[in-house]
């Protein structure tokens, strides 16, 4: 493929020039009724530096690697310059936070340039986020700092190695600027250095750009607004109308479902599912105080605002989300001649994720038998086993592919080994845990056993569903703390490697580690909260 420098990008603005826009040019914190959006230009900063880039996002848009360091892309992807066609906004949208409506809300520190068209001739949204303040900012600077953005730029990359549906991040870039949070909210601020992530995506529209609306009457901004959508994602669903919202619906909740599934899958858990926070597409989006599963806990949520309530917990988001997909759909039904078909859109949602993460089980086990409906005994074993004792979720799947179940000769020693070292504390093996997981494996080794499949086609399929590496917190915390002594090696090496999670990668093993002690209650490493 040929690839071109980012000022060869055309740019255009679709949802500029379809949807209504804010009549004001004051950029301060205010309410902003009857539009869709505020014309915003990206506060420049002090000193732009481009500190690492996504050759995948830019092949996507047909983008070369630039060098990094300053220089004229790391101005554009912090907002000191414009490209001829970029019309910068910030939408509006509101939002359930926490269960409770909070009305505006909108991209208070993010900043959309246009949508640029790929070589393959997708169009992809770029914003730029901790680009400054917006009219939606409320108290806050519009700025993001250096550990939230490498957290984002990572993360954002390492779920689309896994086959997540996720945005994408094209760059990260060093602002020059000093940003002060209070990272928990506890009264102690500090300055951190700041950045800047491109995000990368087909559309940003979240749940929320249809509730505000609805919530304030705003119908045919509402209606607007969702034929935009359809045409412009959706265009296989026919021509807007009554039938064609409803069927909106049911699409956008099949790929929620989906999106969950895989979520549960790989032991990811958002930490902040507001409304706001779900995409229209069935996207990962907004990458805040997400983090993932150590030791296999299904209460657990990274997100200290959620500490209390743990509305967000891991084995609760497939809920979370179907709620939120309600919202959505109380949202819609202004436009629909009869609303109550909306709750077939909620029960796609139920049998889709019962299929699909039904189906990823049985890839992760290598099992065609297993009855994924809850009953089965085999699974509500497994998963009380990896609770009973603090046991990291993603090696033990990792390694049970590799326990020789096909051979009834192998002693007790030979069926511990490759899932030892899931175990946070080995000693729990010497014990009692280990005749709980023997009487388990055995188990599991009849299963496999009476499907007769051939053990190289089983242990593939289970590496293809279980990865051996994901972004642990603590990998992003190491990869944010060279980063602040401006060693981007780490960054790299990680983008690298989580690119292809599921392969054996020779000298990269230190990367698929459990949680080390020292991580266990640090910041960052153990829980955040939502201030970047």
């Amino acid at each position: 493929m040929n690839l071109s420098d980012l000022e060869s990008l055309s740019f255009a603005s679709a949802f500029v020039d379809t949807l209504p826009g804010d009549p004001s040019s004051r950029n301060v914190p205010r309410r902003v009724p009857g539009a869709s959006y505020s014309l915003v230009a990206p506060t420049p900063v002090v000193a732009p530096s481009l500190l690492a880039w996504s050759d995948a996002v830019g092949a996507q848009l047909g983008i070369a690697r630039p060098p990094l360091g300053p220089g004229p892309v790391a101005d554009v992807l912090a907002g000191n310059r414009l490209l001829p066609g970029m019309r910068p906004y910030a939408a509006r949208y509101g939002g359930h936070q926490f269960g409770h409506w909070a009305d505006q809300l909108g991209d208070g520190r993010a900043i959309t340039l246009g949508e640029a068209q790929g070589p393959d001739g997708r169009s992809f949204e770029l914003q730029l986020k901790g680009a400054g303040p917006t009219p939606y900012s409320r108290q806050a600077d519009g700025r993001a700092v250096l550990r939230s953005s490498v957290r984002e730029f990572l993360c954002s990359e390492a779920m689309h190695g896994l086959g997540v549906p996720t945005t994408r991040a094209l760059s990260l870039v060093a602002t020059g600027d000093l940003v002060v949070r209070d990272m928990f909210y506890d009264g102690h601020p500090e300055a951190e250095p700041g950045a800047i992530v491109c995000r990368v995506a087909p559309s940003f529209v979240r749940f929320g750009h249809f509730e505000i609306h609805a919530t304030h009457g705003e119908i045919d901004i509402l209606r607007t607004l969702a034929d935009y959508v359809v045409t412009t994602h959706y265009p296989e669903l026919g021509a807007p109308s009554s039938a064609t919202y409803l069927a909106l619906f049911e699409e956008v909740c099949r790929r929620t479902a989906v999106l969950a599934a895989h979520w549960t899958r790989v032991g990811f858990v958002h930490g902040v599912l507001n409304t706001d926070n779900m995409s229209i597409l069935g996207l990962t989006i907004d990458y805040g105080p997400y983090g993932w599963l150590e030791g296999y806990d299904p209460t657990w949520t990274p997100n200290t605002t959620d500490a209390a309530t743990r509305r967000y917990r891991y084995g609760q988001q497939p809920n979370i989300a179907l709620w939120n997909l309600a919202r959505l759909g109380e949202a819609l039904s202004p436009l629909i001649d009869t609303p109550d078909d909306l709750h077939r859109g909620l029960e796609v949602f139920r049998s889709t994720f019962s299929t699909v993460y039904g189906t990823m089980l049985g890839d992760k086990l290598g099992l065609d038998t297993l009855d994924t409906t809850g009953e089965d005994p085999l699974l509500t074993g497994l998963f009380s086993l990896l609770e009973a004792e603090e046991t990291d979720m993603t090696i033990f799947f990792r390694g049970l592919a590799r326990v020789p179940v096909d051979d009834d000769g192998s002693d007790d020693s030979a069926w511990v080994a490759p899932v030892r070292e899931a175990f946070y504390d080995p000693a729990v093996l010497d014990g009692p845990h280990r005749a709980r997981l023997l009487a388990w494996l055995r188990e599991y080794a009849a299963r496999v056993r009476g499907e007769r499949r051939p053990r190289e086609q089983r242990m593939a399929r289970m590496d293809a569903a279980n990865p051996k590496y994901v972004l642990r917190n603590y990998l992003a915390q190491q990869a944010i703390d060279a980063a602040m002594t401006g060693d981007t090696d780490v960054i790299a090496r990680l983008l690298r490697v989580l690119a292809r999670p599921y392969d054996e990668q020779p000298g990269e093993d230190d990367l698929a580690q459990r949680r080390p002690e020292w991580a266990r209650h640090r910041p960052g490493c153990s829980a955040l909260s939502c201030s970047s």
